[in-house]
């Protein structure tokens, strides 16, 4: 699933190409939206909060998508072969004189007043990219972060309700750099703050590096410390890296560690 560090990248490729342009195409093939005409509408900016993206045009309306699993936004030229938006899983076209963008399986596409974008980040926690994070934010993620207790500390890190972006690589690789095995009980996590700041720092090495990357290393196998890399040596002391699960089914998901690094 994409995280926060793709939809900052997103939603920095977006606003370069799309804010202050008028758009000429805006086909929103979603059955609540199919009806919706943006064509004329100006963009006033797009900005991502957590792992939501926010496209707002100048009427006072908002094209709110959510990637989920596999979805993604990309970029092209206006009149080459990559913009013509064609396939089964295409499910938004935007179009400026210049640019197109095509949203392939999005996970989720809604036009809301922009003054309702509060429903949708009221509901998260505070985003971990955002600039305000190493001080407000940290603190209302740190409130949060103890009321779980008990609960798994990587299982913490992927709720969006303390704190908004991280998902399981960035709960993988934050996780290993502080040493800490991913069913450590949150409340027994001795330095959080820490822990949350480190992956804001490995997020934000993503969003500036060439290609997405929690390293800062681009070779292919190079850009994560133990996230999808099970059996192969650990990076650090040469244990191989194994995987479990966190959260209960259904929506369990995967976390990677070491087992000498992040002992139990």
């Amino acid at each position: 699933m994409p995280e926060g560090d793709i939809l900052r990248r997103t939603a920095r490729t977006l606003d370069a190409a799309f804010a202050g342009e008028r758009l000429v195409r805006a086909e929103l093939r979603w059955p609540s939206a199919a009806t919706v005409d943006l064509v004329g509408r100006t963009v006033v900016g797009v900005e991502a909060y957590g792992k939501h993206l926010f496209l707002r045009v100048d009427d006072g309306r908002t094209l709110h998508t959510h990637l989920r699993m596999e979805g993604s936004w990309r970029l092209a030229r206006t009149g080459t072969a990559s913009a013509h938006g064609q396939g089964d899983f295409v499910r938004a076209v935007l179009a400026t004189s210049t640019w197109t963008a095509v949203g392939n399986r999005l996970g989720m596409l809604e036009v809301m007043p922009t003054v309702q974008e509060i429903d949708v980040t009221g509901r998260l926690g505070p985003d971990v990219l955002a600039d305000d994070f190493p001080g407000a934010g940290l603190a209302r993620a740190l409130n949060r972060f103890r009321e779980r207790g008990a609960t798994p500390v990587g299982e913490t890190l992927l709720d969006q309700s303390v704190v908004a972006g991280i998902g399981t690589i960035y709960m993988a690789e934050s996780l290993f750099a502080r040493r800490i095995w991913p069913w450590t009980p949150t409340g027994d996590v001795t330095d959080p703050a820490s822990l949350l700041m480190t992956a804001r720092t490995l997020m934000q090495r993503s969003v500036e590096s060439d290609t997405p990357s929690a390293t800062g290393e681009q070779r292919r196998g190079t850009t994560t410390w133990v996230h999808g890399r099970v059996g192969q040596p650990c990076r650090r002391c040469g244990t191989p890296i194994t995987v479990g699960q966190v959260r209960p089914p259904p929506m369990e998901r995967p976390a990677f560690y070491c087992p000498t690094c992040q002992r139990g």
